[in-house]
């Protein structure tokens, strides 16, 4: 785009979803490749910024499962997952919150504050934002386990959103790491994806944004389908064409969908500035899902 006009046309072309979505509230996942590369740690960064200065109200929610993964292995402590989830013992779930609270969430924070934004760390725990309880994952069939124990692997019992409310008024950034806190003061590691689902619920957002290692939702010909409404999803993922890791996502955003938020995304965080591709372009970039 070497043209001063063709800078112009993309700007005018965003302008009436600056427009639409000014001072609403959006729910992003980050997570995936593009929370190791640093080049896209750093654009995120800029585009969550400038998300808030055009008066749109951001919060985010972080993974950080390989670098959990990282630092057990240099401390010699063996990962195990059953059904994709990690196997969390009191010595794993240490490690886990140091990683996700103690590192990965305030690199996060200070990269949005480098870039001119005002964000703020929380994890779970912080004002009782996550209430948590442990996660029964059934056993197989045939088996005569009822349930696996994960240990302290935990899924949302309830989202107090008062403190992102407090931040909000301020016009600060919530970055959120998914650590939950149970009634019985136990901490709980809860998937991300989960968790952002929970809180966009929870906050009416008008959108979810989930960040991934793929284009976003494909079809049975290995295609990529720009807009699914809740039946053509629910239709996709009885008939198998929604498989493996996206699973759990779609149903995740079809669960967002169902409880008040408007729409949710599911787009590649491999992209630099894809939220925004995905935001600010009538073509946008992923997967966007709505309820009808």
């Amino acid at each position: 785009m070497s043209h001063p006009q063709d800078k112009a046309t993309v700007l005018m072309e965003a302008l009436p979803y600056i427009r639409s979505f000014y001072q609403k509230t959006i729910v992003v996942k980050f997570g995936g490749h593009a929370m190791i590369d640093e080049e896209l740690k750093h654009s995120f960064a800029m585009d969550i910024t400038l998300l808030s200065y055009i008066g749109m109200r951001p919060v985010v929610v972080h993974g950080g499962g390989p670098q959990i993964g990282s630092l057990l292995n240099k401390i010699g402590k063996e990962s195990r997952f059953v059904g994709g989830m990690r196997v969390t013992d009191q010595e794993t779930m240490d490690v886990v919150e140091m990683v996700l609270v103690g590192k990965i969430n305030k690199e996060l924070v200070s990269l949005i504050n480098q870039n001119g934004g005002k964000a703020v760390g929380l994890s779970g725990k912080d004002g009782n934002l996550i209430m948590a309880k442990k996660l029964h994952l059934p056993g197989k069939a045939g088996s005569s386990k009822a349930s696996v124990d994960l240990g302290m692997v935990g899924e949302v019992a309830a989202i107090d959103p008062q403190v992102i409310d407090t931040l909000d008024r301020s016009q600060f950034i919530p970055v959120i790491a998914p650590v939950g806190v149970g009634t019985d003061g136990r901490t709980y590691n809860i998937n991300a994806d989960l968790v952002a689902g929970e809180i966009a619920a929870s906050l009416k957002a008008e959108k979810l944004i989930l960040l991934t290692d793929v284009e976003g939702v494909k079809n049975g010909r290995g295609k990529l389908v720009s807009s699914l409404d809740a039946k053509q999803a629910r239709s996709m993922l009885r008939s198998g064409a929604i498989s493996g890791g996206m699973i759990p996502k779609v149903n995740c955003c079809l669960t967002a969908l169902q409880r008040g938020v408007a729409k949710a995304h599911i787009i590649d965080g491999r992209v630099r500035h894809a939220m925004l591709l995905e935001l600010f372009t009538d073509g946008g970039i992923g997967t966007q899902l709505v309820k009808k």
